[in-house]
């Protein structure tokens, strides 16, 4: 009897502790999401998948710069005008991006936005930008500029014509987000890929870390590296999808904030640490930096790892990460 008794008793924990692992797709934030959960039964997986897309339209209502509600908008109508009182979770994001652009020299800069007007990527550009109006770009960006009152909690852009945007550092914070959300409802596991910007938590059903694929930029169908993670995220940014061509030169999208010009000599760059909002603001700065100053950043950093292909196809790692 007791064998019996102990028999029920490990089968009925099997039963309760089986899991299930729901994944849905679909298109937040003007870009591609992935979301993928483990729970305990599909219909609670997607409870929670609806709360997670819940949670990351929020984030886009709060920092869309295409919004004219948003108080990010508001911020930018405002510009040269008067300072604008926001939200503490946009007041902490602004301020942690200009950390960001201290720590890599103005690498990364969320004025760049101002440059929008100037570069687009959409299909409608038909001729090179002038060298003044590259230059005229130039002048209203500059994360020197934006002033935060902690106090008041306002944000001040002191110059006409500037205009932030979260394009290189948003996906990433609406992952971690979405992220920290589900852990707080208990989700014991799951994957937030926001195109690329992925955070990660717990382990597959099967025991096992979650396992990512690193895509050769030059031939998509192809992957170069296949990285496990455990309570990581890690952002790949690529400049060969969205570019522009003039007189046989192939222009990209990612902009050095400093000169106003697209980026050259790196094609790919992926970032691996703890928070996805840090890895996307750090692979954009790479971009900028370059092959060498940005593996030699990325070198001095803690627990953040680097993986670069550059244009000519050849791989580089920072020092510390696993091979």
């Amino acid at each position: 009897m007791k064998n019996i008794i102990t028999y029920i008793l490990v089968l009925s924990t099997l039963i309760t502790t089986a899991q299930e692992m729901q994944k849905r797709t679909l298109k937040l934030m003007g870009s591609r999401f992935d979301i993928t959960v483990v729970s305990n039964t599909k219909t609670e997986a997607n409870k929670y998948i609806d709360e997670a897309i819940s949670e990351i339209s929020r984030i886009e209502r709060l920092i869309s710069s295409w919004d004219p509600n948003s108080q990010t908008s508001l911020i930018n109508k405002n510009a040269g005008i008067q300072a604008v009182k926001v939200d503490e979770e946009l007041f902490s994001l602004i301020k942690r991006s200009l950390q960001i652009s201290k720590l890599t020299d103005g690498a990364f800069d969320i004025s760049y936005a101002s440059m929008d007007r100037i570069w687009k990527f959409d299909g409608s550009m038909t001729e090179m930008p002038s060298e003044i109006d590259i230059k005229n770009s130039v002048a209203r960006v500059g994360y020197k500029n934006i002033v935060l009152n902690e106090a008041l909690h306002t944000v001040f852009l002191e110059n006409k014509g500037m205009k932030i945007g979260f394009g290189a550092i948003g996906k990433g914070y609406a992952a971690d987000k979405a992220k920290s959300l589900l852990i707080s409802k208990g989700v014991p596991a799951g994957i937030i890929n926001a195109s690329g910007d992925l955070n990660s938590w717990g382990k597959q059903i099967n025991g096992e870390d979650w396992s990512v694929a690193i895509k050769n930029p030059l031939n998509k169908n192809k992957v170069f590296a296949m990285l496990p993670i455990y309570e990581k995220a890690i952002v790949t940014s690529g400049n060969y999808e969205k570019q522009v061509s003039f007189n046989g030169k192939k222009y990209t999208h990612i902009i050095d904030p400093r000169t106003g010009y697209p980026c050259s000599g790196i094609i790919s760059v992926s970032i691996i640490t703890a928070s996805a909002e840090l890895a996307d603001a750090l692979a954009t700065s790479i971009f900028v930096m370059g092959k060498e100053v940005g593996l030699d950043f990325v070198n001095q950093l803690k627990q953040v790892e680097c993986i670069i292909v550059d244009a000519e196809g050849k791989v580089h790692y920072s020092n510390n990460i696993n091979r």
